[in-house]
């Protein structure tokens, strides 16, 4: 990965951090985009320590606000000439109907259109670096997941948690798929995947006992954020995948996502809503 620049978002801690970790380990130029300028900073000096790399950078922007997205789309045509892998690993699980700076349901603003958005500024830096890769970090939780385009945002729904974040990552899966159709023959691709069932602090907001409960007993049975890292890291530097674009990785292998995300009708759609919701059309 020497001479490659790699942006990882959500890089502070999990999975992101040790994504950002393997990365610089095997030599690319990584900047880690962090929310939080402390914890940032505090899981850049580690990643430098322990990859003995000095070619880390600390970008700060809030996933879940599209002027702060905007910003860092912005930072990063300045400060980079390259780009060869986006991985939009930020992400998590809202324990409530928490609006953004932007009045958008929490989950959704943060899981699927911070990410799409960053992805859609990103891409002529992307193709102009080709070949380059999109790599976004999905769940199983999608397979389960419903989808009622005229609700999206819980406004007439019952607001659930585990429901919004499900959504939200079958929202990023259709995304995925539409990006890879539209990119065929520019060299670049773009990938989601379930990382495993990782022992990460993704619900430790969330303020339900039970749920407490139910994590704390199942996080011994856990993956850890390492071997939660080793999806993203494998379709991010691996060369059997350097020609495959618009799959589902589950263990390093393409899987089936839920049949709902590959309906090109609701790909399309999908793909539409995230213009509007975003206010960028693809270049």
């Amino acid at each position: 990965m020497r001479g490659k620049t790699c942006i990882v978002t959500g890089a502070n801690s999990g999975i992101g951090k040790e994504t950002a970790l393997g990365l610089a380990r095997l030599g690319a130029h990584v900047a880690m985009v962090c929310r939080n300028r402390e914890k940032g900073q505090a899981a850049l000096e580690e990643i430098r320590r322990e990859s003995g790399s000095s070619q880390v950078d600390l970008l700060i922007a809030d996933m879940s606000s599209q002027a702060s997205v905007r910003a860092l789309a912005e930072q990063i045509q300045q400060q980079y000439s390259r780009l060869e892998v986006l991985v939009n690993n930020a992400g998590g699980g809202a324990p409530k109907g928490t609006l953004s700076a932007d009045g958008i349901e929490m989950t959704l603003a943060t899981n699927h259109l911070g990410a799409a958005l960053l992805t859609l500024l990103l891409l002529d830096l992307l193709k102009a670096s080709a070949p380059s890769r999109i790599i976004n970090v999905s769940s199983e939780a999608q397979r389960h997941a419903r989808l009622d385009m005229n609700d999206l945002q819980f406004e007439r729904r019952k607001f659930s948690g585990f429901a919004a974040y499900g959504q939200s990552k079958l929202l990023m899966n259709a995304f995925t798929f539409e990006l890879a159709r539209r990119l065929a023959g520019t060299g670049v691709t773009a990938n989601c995947l379930h990382p495993g069932v990782v022992a990460t602090n993704i619900w430790g907001a969330n303020p339900q006992f039970i749920l407490k409960l139910i994590i704390a007993l199942a996080r011994p049975f856990m993956l850890n954020s390492k071997e939660g890292a080793e999806v993203s890291l494998y379709l991010a530097t691996s060369p059997d995948v350097a020609q495959v674009s618009g799959q589902y990785f589950v263990k390093s292998k393409p899987a089936k996502p839920n049949p709902v995300s590959r309906d090109p009708k609701l790909m399309a759609e999908v793909w539409l809503w995230t213009e509007k919701m975003t206010g960028q059309p693809l270049a």
